[in-house]
């Protein structure tokens, strides 16, 4: 069993930086022992695949108390001399308890994945075990810009996906596509990766012996259980001259495709007089997915049980199929197009006809005529507004108006004596 490692949730979705999950858990792991971890900042970096300066901001940044609640999720008991000499400073996580809510992540995720996939493998991992279906808008929400112009804003629905494809590709997680609730997906996160590992010979590269580099001598060198035998070789080290591959490279194999469960719901049965209505449609119904054509299913049913004719319906399906080009998305057309009822809101109406006589409707025509009235009505407006406009100004005397009688205007006729 690999070893995990319970990491609260306000580092997870909180405002700490995406290098500091890994560099959490990677201390978590290590001060499980009696010592604390004893672990330098060059070995965490290398053991972490960061910068060394990206693993000394992440420690600031945990060591320091949060702005939202004043709570320091490591402590750092420096043991250094004033010389320079002595040992590495210990290192301990806060003790949580059990009814703060948190995400249990393995510490071999932390060395594999990158700081923004570990990220996401630990949103998957808390919302699965609360029996949560996230979207992406969700993961998008806690895989924010940290950086940038954007900093503070949810990632974008894509990003979102080419995160997601790069962790099941990579074994960590299984998707089952469209099986959740509402049509969402529902994720399985694996401790370990579920393909092998690629494995290759060192070579001439770097880790093979320890002679062009240095390494802390009174380091704590553990990495996962304090149970565990130290390593005989470390496999870090320092190089100050790049060494550049002189011959034919050697392309590894590509890693194979991530393993998918397959649809364990209930499988999809259609009710006969639901078949009978899509029948004609029945090659489209080939290429959804079980969820969709449920919902297919649903819809045709819904009308069935509003009193609409199966015989209808068919016939509507069956002259809407016929009469446009090849469908590129079956459940978008069925949904939005096919299945929809056009007409007035006579029941009886079926697109401007009477069903199932084919007699025009006497609503829609008198529709048309009063939708046809005022359009005519508005174009005579148009047009005298037009007109109105286009009139040259008056230039002659002004004459008061007939029907003023006030003292500075001249009387009109009738109203004179």
């Amino acid at each position: 069993m690999p070893q995990r490692v319970r990491v609260p949730l306000r580092v997870i979705v909180g405002y700490y930086a995406d290098a500091s999950l890994p560099v959490y858990v990677k201390i978590a792991a290590l001060s499980r022992r009696e010592t604390g971890c004893e672990a330098g900042v060059a070995y965490l970096a290398g053991l972490l695949g960061l910068g060394k300066s990206t693993v000394e901001r992440a420690l600031t940044q945990l060591m320091r108390p949060a702005p939202g609640d004043d709570i320091a999720e490591v402590t750092s008991y420096r043991r250094t001399h004033r010389g320079g000499r002595g040992h590495t400073a210990v290192r301990r996580v806060r003790v949580t308890s059990r009814t703060e809510r948190g995400a249990w992540v393995p510490t071999r995720a932390a060395e594999a994945l990158s700081p923004r996939q570990l990220r996401a493998y630990a949103a998957i991992a808390y919302a699965t075990a609360m029996g949560h279906h996230l979207t992406y808008a969700d993961l998008g929400s806690v895989l924010r810009h940290r950086s940038g112009a954007k900093a503070g804003q949810p990632l974008d629905a894509r990003s979102v996906r080419n995160i997601l494809r790069a962790l099941e590709d990579l074994g960590w997680i299984s998707v089952d596509r469209r099986a959740g609730y509402r049509g969402r997906h529902v994720y399985t996160v694996h401790d370990e990766p579920v393909q092998p590992t690629l494995t290759g010979v060192a070579g001439e590269g770097s880790g093979g012996d320890l002679g062009g580099g240095s390494l802390a001598s009174k380091e704590d060198h553990e990495t996962d259980s304090p149970d565990a035998p130290p390593p005989a070789v470390l496999d870090i080290r320092r190089r100050r001259d790049p060494v550049v591959a002189r011959g034919a490279v050697e392309i590894p194999t590509p890693l194979p495709a991530a393993f998918r469960r397959p649809y364990a719901g209930p499988q999809l049965s259609l009710a006969p007089r639901i078949w009978k209505v899509l029948e004609p449609v029945k090659v489209l119904l080939a290429r959804l997915t079980p969820w969709e054509a449920r919902e297919v299913a649903r819809e045709v049913g819904r009308q069935l049980n509003e009193g609409q004719d199966p015989q209808r319906v068919r016939a509507r399906l069956e002259f809407r199929f016929a009469s446009t080009e090849p469908v590129r998305s079956p459940y978008g057309w069925l949904i939005k197009t096919a299945l929809v009822r056009r007409g007035c809101g006579h029941p009886a109406c079926e697109s401007g006809t009477v069903w199932p006589t084919g007699q025009p409707c006497e609503i829609c025509a008198l529709n048309r005529q009063v939708a046809a009235a005022r359009a005519a009505r508005d174009d005579a407006l148009a047009a005298r507004e037009r007109q109105i406009r286009e009139r040259p100004p008056h230039t002659g005397p002004a004459r008061p108006a007939a029907w003023c009688a006030c003292p500075d205007c001249t009387p009109a006729p009738e109203m004179t004596r």
